[in-house]
């Protein structure tokens, strides 16, 4: 297990700060990582919350999976890798 947490179904009205006072709740914030798109630089509605241990990343999972933030319910797992690309683009 890691200590870097996906966040998905987040509202676009959610901001940074609000995502920090949830999660420090449970531990200590390393970094958040808001993910927008690439062309317009809009929110895309998932993020990557990074714990500062494996134990407070755990404990926030289940503290957070599925509570309503902005009136969307959250979707709180660990954060898997990405896999690579695929050089036929």
């Amino acid at each position: 297990m890691n200590n870097r947490v996906y966040v998905g179904n987040v509202s676009f009205q959610t901001t940074e700060d609000s995502v920090r006072d949830l999660f420090a709740a449970h531990g200590e914030v390393a970094s958040i990582r808001m993910i927008t798109d690439r062309e317009t630089g809009r929110f895309r509605g998932f993020l990557f919350v990074e714990m500062v241990t494996e134990e407070q990343a755990e404990a926030a999972i289940a503290a957070l999976d599925g509570t309503e933030v902005d009136g969307r319910p959250l979707k709180v797992n660990i954060a898997r890798e990405r896999p690579p690309r695929s050089e036929d683009r």
